[in-house]
């Protein structure tokens, strides 16, 4: 008989990375979201970071999670419009380091650096109307905050 690799003491481990500029209205929602997530008591056992960009160093962080899930805002799909799709580690690591990454090469850098994968990583995208110098969220993309909550604590609620 083979042994779970996770017991009652050793639960899932599970990152969300939210990415944005809150200074550049719609392109700060993942904080947002990240945010209204952090205020629900159930989901404490969520490690969250938020940040400007997906970076090189993040790759630590994600090599040891049973799932990440990064959310962000889209400059291609309409405003407010919600996306969540499976990523997968790209098939080779920029050979240029960038200090902005898409998620699929920071995934190949966990990978290729630390010879581990998250057990499955998802992204939520909501698209932006506006990416202007500002603070505040166009009503389209404020009315999908509520709704890409709902979609992370699905995520968050099944067994990975």
């Amino acid at each position: 008989m083979t042994e779970s690799p996770h017991t009652v003491s050793q639960p899932l481990r599970k990152l969300l990375l939210a990415c944005g500029n809150p200074l550049r209205s719609d392109d700060g929602v993942g904080w947002k979201i990240a945010e209204a997530l952090k205020q629900q008591a159930d989901h404490t056992c969520v490690q969250t970071i938020v940040t400007q960009q997906l970076t090189p160093e993040l790759a630590e962080n994600i090599c040891d999670a049973d799932l990440v899930v990064f959310v962000d805002a889209s400059a291609t799909t309409p405003a407010g419009e919600l996306t969540v799709f499976d990523v997968t580690a790209a098939v080779e690591a920029p050979r240029i380091f960038t200090h902005h990454l898409p998620p699929a090469a920071l995934l190949a850098f966990a990978r290729d650096l630390y010879g581990k994968l998250p057990g499955h990583a998802l992204a939520i995208t909501v698209g932006g109307a506006s990416f202007d110098l500002g603070e505040s969220l166009s009503d389209a993309v404020l009315a999908a905050v509520p709704k890409a909550v709902a979609a992370l604590n699905k995520i968050f609620a099944e067994p990975a």
